[in-house]
C-alpha cells in the first residue's frame, strides 16, 4: 500500500498496556519495529494502566513480556534503544481527573497516536478524559481494537462516542487479518498479474472457499465468547474483510479512500440471508467432547464456567452470494470454527473445469485449476495445475497428474523475516495511512448483513448441531456444498 505521510516522531500511547493483547502482540511488535529501524528516533512509547508503578518497573515488565512472547532472543543493542523510548502513565481510565498525568509526559509538538487496547465500553471514557486534559488536536490518531459492538445498534453507539471527539480521518479501526502478508498479497496477485486479473469473474471462477479453522477451544474466555459466538467473533470482521479483498473491483489507486470504497460496494452487494433462506445457506455447530492431536478435550458445555443451556455457535458454514455483474452465480463458501483438526486459515479459489476433456483415457474427469492462498501456517500461494507424467508408455495415452506451483513465503524469502500483522499495522498508523483499517461505513454494512442472519437464527429457535471436537464440523456443512456437487478442500489443511 502507498504511504501518504512522511515519517514523523510521535507519542505512541498504549491504553491497556498490561492487558493480554498488549503483552503478547503490541509491545513485541513495537520492539520488532525498533529492531528494523522503523520507529523514529524521537518517538516515545507511553504505557497506560491504572496500576501505580514506576517507570523502571514498567520497563522491566515490558522486557519480560518481549522475552516471553518473541520468537527470538532479545537483541541487547535494540533493547537499549527501545527502552529509552518507554514511559508510563498511571491513569484510571474512567476518572477524568487522572488524565492530567499526560500533561507531564506527552509533547504537544509531536503527533499523538492513542491505541485503545481496552474493552470498547470505555472508549468513550478515554475520549472524554483526553478532551478534559486538553491534548486532543487535529493531528491526533486513535486506534480502536475490535470488537466494535455486538450488533449494528451497539456499533453505532461506540462509533458515535468516538466521533464526538475525532473525525473519521483520525480513526483507525484495526483488524489484524488485514496486516497479514498473504492478505496484503491478494491485492498484488489480483491486480499485478494478467493471468488472474483477466480471469477473476463468473466466466472463469466456479466458487470460492474461505476457511479459518482453530484447533483450540475458548481458552478461558467462556464469558466473552458465549456472548459473541463465532459469527460475531470471526465472520463479521475477519472473514468478511478477506471476502471483500477477493471480490472488490480494481480501485482507481491504492490510496485508502479508493480501496475502502470498493470494499464497501462488496458488502452492500451481499445477498441478504434471512428467515426465508437461512436453512439453505447457513450451518451452525457446537463442539462436544473429542480428540485433538490424540488428546482428549472437553465439549463446549463442559468447559470451565459453562452455561449448560447455551446455544452459542462455535462453528459456522455459510453460502454467500454477491449480487453484482462480476460474481453473479459464483458462491463464496465461508467456514470457521473451534476445536477443528488443525489451525489453518486459507482461501481456495476453484476455477471452472475445461469444457472438453482430451485426456479421458488417462483422466476421466479433469479436476479444476485451483489457487490457494495460505494465511497460516506456512504463508504462501499455491496453484494446482494438470501436468504430463514424464516417461515412456506403451498405451498411446498421455498420462496426467496434478502438480502444484508453490510459492511458500518461508522458502522463497528464506533470508527475510515475515513480519507479524500487528507490526505492519502499527507502522501504518504511525505513518498516517488508513488503507489497512476499516472505515465506519464498512463496519456498519457488515453488521447490517450479519444481523439479518442472527435474527433469522433467533427466530428459528433451533439449537446448533453438535460436532465432535477434532472433526471438520457438523455433517450439514458437508451437505451445504455437496448438494451442488462441490466439496470442502481440507485434506491437507494445516499440514506441512
Amino acid at each position: 500500500m502507498v504511504l501518504e505521510n512522511s515519517f514523523e516522531p510521535c507519542d505512541f500511547v498504549l491504553f491497556g498496556t498490561k492487558g493480554d493483547l498488549a503483552r503478547r502482540k503490541l509491545l513485541p511488535s513495537l520492539y520488532q519495529l525498533e529492531k528494523a529501524d522503523l520507529i523514529h528516533a524521537d518517538t516515545k512509547i507511553i504505557g497506560v494502566a491504572r496500576q501505580d508503578i514506576s517507570k523502571e518497573e514498567y520497563v522491566a515488565l515490558v522486557k519480560e513480556n518481549i522475552e516471553k512472547f518473541s520468537k527470538e532472543a532479545l537483541c541487547a543493542e535494540t533493547w537499549g534503544r527501545f527502552q529509552e523510548k518507554l514511559d508510563y502513565a498511571c491513569v484510571d481510565m474512567k476518572n477524568i481527573e487522572s488524565y492530567k498525568a499526560f500533561k507531564e509526559i506527552v509533547d504537544p509538538k509531536r503527533i499523538m497516536v492513542c491505541y485503545f487496547a481496552t474493552p470498547p465500553s470505555i472508549f468513550g471514557d478515554i475520549c472524554r478524559g483526553l478532551k478534559a486534559a486538553k491534548i486532543i488536536d487535529k493531528s491526533m490518531r486513535v486506534v480502536l481494537e475490535k470488537p466494535i459492538g455486538h450488533d449494528l445498534e451497539s456499533s453505532k453507539v461506540i462509533n458515535d462516542q468516538v466521533a464526538e471527539f475525532f473525525e473519521e480521518r483520525q480513526i483507525y479501526r484495526i483488524d489484524h487479518y488485514l496486516g497479514k502478508e498473504t492478505v496484503l498479497n491478494l491485492v498484488a496477485l489480483r491486480f499485478a498479474n494478467s493471468i488472474f486479473a483477466t480471469n477473476w469473474d463468473h466466466n472463469c471462477i466456479d466458487h470460492v472457499q474461505i476457511s479459518v479453522a482453530e484447533s483450540v477451544g475458548i481458552e478461558g474466555r467462556w464469558g466473552y465468547f458465549d456472548e459473541a459466538g463465532q459469527m460475531r467473533d470471526m465472520v463479521q470482521n475477519h472473514l468478511l474483510q478477506i471476502l471483500t479483498l477477493i471480490a472488490m473491483e480494481p480501485p482507481a489507486t491504492l490510496d485508502a479512500t479508493n480501496i475502502r470504497n470498493e470494499k464497501l460496494k462488496v458488502l452492500k452487494a451481499l445477498r441478504p440471508i434471512d428467515a426465508s433462506n437461512v436453512r439453505q445457506n447457513t450451518v451452525r455447530g457446537q463442539y462436544v467432547e473429542g480428540f485433538i492431536k490424540g488428546q482428549e478435550v472437553p465439549g463446549y458445555l463442559d468447559e470451565p464456567d459453562a452455561n449448560q443451556e447455551s446455544t452459542t455457535e462455535t462453528f459456522i458454514a455459510l453460502k454467500v452470494e454477491i449480487d453484482n455483474w462480476r460474481w453473479a452465480g459464483v458462491p463464496f463458501y465461508l467456514r470457521t470454527g473451534k476445536r477443528l483438526p488443525n489451525k489453518t486459515s486459507e482461501v481456495n479459489i476453484f476455477f471452472k473445469r475445461q469444457p472438453h476433456n482430451l485426456f479421458k483415457a488417462s483422466f476421466p474427469q479433469l479436476p479444476p485449476n485451483k489457487l490457494t492462498i495460505r494465511l497460516q501456517p506456512d504463508e504462501g500461494v499455491e496453484v494446482t495445475v494438470m501436468n504430463k507424467v514424464p516417461g515412456l508408455t506403451g498405451t498411446g495415452h498421455m498420462d496426467l497428474q496434478k502438480s502444484k506451483l508453490n510459492l511458500s513465503f518461508s522458502e522463497t524469502f528464506k533470508d527475510d523475516r515475515i513480519a507479524d500483522a500487528y507490526e505492519k499495522l502499527l507502522l501504518e498508523v504511525m505513518m498516517g495511512n488508513q488503507s489497512l483499517f476499516v472505515r465506519r461505513d464498512e463496519v456498519e454494512a457488515a453488521w447490517t448483513w450479519v444481523d439479518g442472519i442472527l435474527a433469522a437464527w433467533a427466530h428459528s429457535n433451533e439449537a446448533p448441531e453438535p460436532y465432535q471436537a477434532g472433526t471438520w464440523g457438523p455433517v450439514s456443512s458437508i451437505a451445504l456444498l455437496a448438494r451442488e456437487d462441490r466439496a470442502w478442500f481440507e485434506s491437507r489443511a494445516g499440514k506441512k
